[in-house]
């Protein structure tokens, strides 16, 4: 089975976590929830820590601040409407894989708010990641109706992993 996600580690306290194993779950269970098949599609992940992704929120998003997590689609897959579902891509084959985007994911930022919110690292990393991947198939939060249908999703795919709501 070829992996979905192509990870660099920058900062090497995401390795103590095993986020590259947690990535790949996370990604393929995303994935399969919205019914494409993992060995025909590529996600590219940053693991980074807070300085790297305000260098890059600020390059991208005018906002020269730490994030949580990032993500650049590889197409523009958004509904058209509010609450519509988003066009997915078509896998590519195993040996030419379509490429989704790239997520960037930092350290001292997602390990405060799981502290901050009772959790284990792993479990928001998770989270974030299948976050992430949703953005790459198009999903978004910024209207209403879009939010919901993001949120369902990922309560859903959590939920296969064994996690908790989180917007509970």
């Amino acid at each position: 089975m070829r992996p979905v996600v192509d990870i660099l580690i920058e900062e090497p306290r995401w390795q103590a976590v095993g986020l590259e194993v947690l990535a790949e779950t996370a990604a393929r269970a995303a994935l399969a929830d919205q019914g494409i098949g993992a060995d025909g599609v590529e996600i590219s992940l940053l693991a980074c820590d807070d300085a790297r992704i305000a260098v890059l929120n600020a390059d991208f998003r005018g906002r020269p601040q730490p994030t949580n997590v990032l993500s650049w689609p590889s197409a523009d897959r958004a509904a058209a409407v509010d609450g519509g579902r988003p066009r997915l891509p078509r896998p590519g084959s195993a040996d030419m894989p379509a490429e989704l985007g790239d997520i960037a994911i930092a350290w001292q930022t997602c390990a405060a708010e799981a502290e901050a919110q009772g959790k284990p690292l792993a479990d928001h990393a998770s989270h974030l990641v299948v976050h992430a991947t949703l953005h790459l198939l198009g999903y978004d939060h910024i209207r209403d109706a879009d939010a919901a249908l993001m949120e369902a999703a990922e309560v859903r795919i959590l939920a296969t992993l064994g996690l908790a709501n989180p917007y509970e």
